[in-house]
């Protein structure tokens, strides 16, 4: 995921938390508790005392924030001129109403019927080809996407006005109280990544947010190490940092056309201190996938053998050995000593037990 900054004078990037982008990963979360293992708690108390019409209501759109949350819960950035998020779940509603229908459109079909190229050309809610398209993928998405879809394109001003009520509940039954309790936190983690970007500069400030989050050394695009692949420049030279409380594992990027870049990224997480790049995680599964590395991973995991130790116990070469060995060295797999004249390897037990969930944050960041 790459999002191109030339030009980008540091006064314009704004790290601003966001109680509307945090109501959506909270609806995230209720939706996909499975996500958010640290959060069992708050969302089985959630839950045990939810009002069962808001718990059909959730469920009736629940596609906009099971996924991941969609580009509607970060509303300012789509703005034209630019803007910042509001300080009150209110100011945001607000902030979400000024959006065009043809803006809200294209953001609320994004995962109910997922259009190949969304937010390009004269947009979904203009074009009939793209209206019938897009219908067309919703139906064939189930019944509550072809209903949806369908009220959107129809008749905007209803799901506006029906998204606006449905939050605007939310807030009231459980989100209000969360938010009184978070907004400290993810200010305190503002104020520090500021004064990061103030004093040190913006990669010391990205490194922060997260260690997936690099700036290459010309100062001019920041990479994000995730799977999904993306693309994305500056848009009237600003860049949004929203930090969340809820949004642990993910790391999201806006990278709608014509709208603001957007990193929204977790605090306060269980995350690795370095955890291993996509790259990295992909070379360690590739490892252990082959039937031959496997039997030297049961052998090295209870105690550690030479090459030709290994060589003898599998019936193979030393040199063969040494291959399969190579390849697991170079995903950090295992580790080496010499005793005297002998090279010994053992499994490194830390790093294969965090392979699950490294593997289970690689993929939901």
């Amino acid at each position: 995921m790459l999002i191109d900054i030339a030009g980008l004078r540091p006064e314009r990037v704004a790290v601003v938390p966001s109680p509307l982008a945090e109501l959506g990963m909270a609806l995230h979360a209720l939706s996909e508790p499975g996500h958010h293992p640290g959060l069992q708690g708050w969302v089985t108390g959630v839950t045990a005392r939810l009002d069962p019409h808001l718990a059909d209501r959730m469920c009736d759109a629940d596609f906009l924030w099971r996924t991941t949350f969609s580009d509607l819960f970060l509303p300012y950035a789509g703005i034209p001129g630019g803007a910042l998020p509001g300080a009150t779940l209110a100011e945001e509603l607000d902030l979400l109403d000024k959006l065009t229908d043809e803006q809200f459109v294209d953001a609320a079909l994004e995962f109910s019927c997922p259009m190949p190229s969304y937010g390009e050309g004269p947009g979904t809610l203009a074009d009939p080809a793209q209206r019938r398209r897009a219908l067309e993928l919703a139906a064939a998405r189930g019944p509550r996407q072809a209903r949806f879809s369908e009220l959107v394109l129809t008749d905007p001003p209803r799901i506006r006005a029906w998204l606006r009520q449905f939050l605007r509940d939310c807030d009231e039954a459980f989100f209000a109280e969360a938010w009184s309790r978070l907004r400290h936190q993810l200010t305190a983690d503002a104020r520090h990544k500021a004064d990061l970007l103030r004093h040190k500069g913006l990669a010391e400030a990205l490194a922060a947010v997260s260690p997936a989050v690099t700036l290459d050394e010309s100062g001019t695009r920041i990479t994000v190490d995730k799977l999904s692949v993306g693309r994305t420049a500056t848009r009237d030279g600003a860049l949004l940092l929203i930090p969340t409380s809820f949004g642990w594992p993910h790391l999201s990027v806006l990278y709608r056309p014509g709208w603001q870049p957007t990193l929204h990224y977790p605090v306060g997480s269980p995350e690795l201190a370095a955890p291993p790049s996509v790259e990295q995680l992909a070379l360690r599964m590739t490892a252990l996938s082959h039937p031959v590395r496997m039997r030297l991973a049961r052998y090295l995991a209870r105690s550690s053998y030479t090459t030709s130790e290994l060589a003898q116990a599998l019936g193979m070469t030393a040199p063969e050995i040494s291959r399969h060995l190579s390849v697991l060295k170079k995903a950090d797999l295992i580790t080496t000593r010499r005793r005297g004249r002998y090279v010994q390897h053992q499994l490194d037990l830390a790093v294969l037990a965090r392979l699950g969930s490294d593997f289970l944050e690689g993929i939901l960041r």
